[in-house]
């Protein structure tokens, strides 16, 4: 058994993120106090969360390398995830129009909020949705400062940062692929499945294994035999979130009830239901999609979902991925704790409540 605690591992990073942005403020203080503003909306971004980029970031370079030269270095590696992982809240939590994130406003609300409040010039939407896109865009430069600054040597971070950079890439790309998606008012569960691959699943678990490993020295093998553990484990911690979205609870979530549908988000678990489901339910559902929608509606929604067997059979996949990529994990030529912390990890990642 390991004797691995999570806890001071995210005080850990929240520290080194704290240092970081203490330094950027220093930078932007002559800017005076919209730069202040601006740094403490990214201080609230990078604020709690599970942490399990940074954990798979470090527990990927422990697969390869047991013993840790510098575990400050690692440290900042492995929150330049975070930084990144924030940025995409911030753009996405936009581009989806919602209202709040883990129990406050979005970036974009905040500010538009601020906006309103000061009796400013122009519309406060406006305001609102530039500040979040520029917010956005400095966190997503600065994950790539922070790893690159993070105290590795040169030929040591060169494998990490290429490798951020290809995720940096990932994302994106599934993001469009998601938004060009909702737009089109339809998709199968192929589709679902690929928006959901390179939105998520490859940022969330794979490339932070990945990067980890990079910056330890793995050979191609090695980053091969974590990926085949990290992306199935990445695809079933992206099906719980859908899950979660759907059915979720608001006080564990920080999202109102049933906030995907309000969104119109077209997951795998509402491209099965809408196969499934009744064809007059399936219409229902598909009409209300991205509509506003009281707790009846949600209810109603949800009910649809349930009855189809959707939720059953994302269950039953995020089950089947978990199950692979443990099985997959056994057979990988990694240090034996870092398997078990991995393993652990794994559980946590697909079987959480928020």
């Amino acid at each position: 058994m390991t004797t691995w605690d999570p806890a001071p591992f995210r005080d850990q990073v929240q520290q080194v993120l704290d240092d970081f942005l203490d330094r950027r403020a220093a930078e932007l203080a002559p800017l005076g106090p919209d730069a202040g503003r601006l740094i403490d909306e990214a201080r609230t971004a990078v604020r709690g969360g599970k942490r399990f980029r940074a954990a798979f970031c470090h527990w990927g370079y422990r697969a390869v390398r047991s013993d840790v030269a510098d575990a400050a270095a690692l440290a900042r590696a492995c929150a330049s995830l975070e930084v990144l992982h924030a940025s995409a809240l911030v753009h996405d939590d936009l581009m989806d129009a919602s209202d709040t994130r883990r129990g406050r406003p979005a970036t974009h609300r905040a500010f538009e909020g601020e906006h309103r409040a000061a009796g400013w010039r122009g519309g406060p939407e406006q305001y609102g949705a530039a500040a979040a896109i520029l917010l956005g865009d400095l966190l997503l430069g600065w994950s790539g400062d922070l790893l690159r600054g993070s105290g590795f040597a040169a030929d040591e971070v060169a494998a990490g940062v290429t490798l951020l950079e290809l995720c940096r890439t990932e994302v994106i790309a599934g993001q469009f692929l998601d938004v060009s998606v909702q737009a089109r008012g339809h998709a199968d569960v192929d589709t679902a499945m690929t928006v959901l691959r390179y939105k998520s699943a490859k940022y969330s678990i794979e490339r932070p294994l990945h990067i980890g490993a990079g910056l330890a020295g793995a050979t191609a093998a090695q980053l091969e035999q974590l990926g085949r553990f990290g992306l199935p484990l990445g695809e079933a911690f992206q099906l719980r979130d859908d899950v979660l979205g759907v059915f979720g609870d608001p006080a564990e979530t920080g999202k109102p009830a049933g906030d995907d549908l309000v969104e119109g988000k077209r997951t795998v678990l509402v491209a099965l239901a809408l196969d499934a489901a009744p064809p007059a339910a399936a219409r229902r559902l598909d009409d209300a999609l991205g509509t506003p929608l009281g707790a009846t509606d949600v209810e109603e929604l949800r009910a649809i979902i349930e009855d189809s067997g959707a939720r059953a059979q994302v269950e039953a996949v995020i089950g089947s991925l978990a199950e692979h990529a443990v099985e997959t994990l056994q057979a990988a030529e990694i240090d034996d704790e870092a398997r078990v912390v991995l393993t652990e990890l794994a559980a946590a990642a697909t079987q959480r409540t928020v």
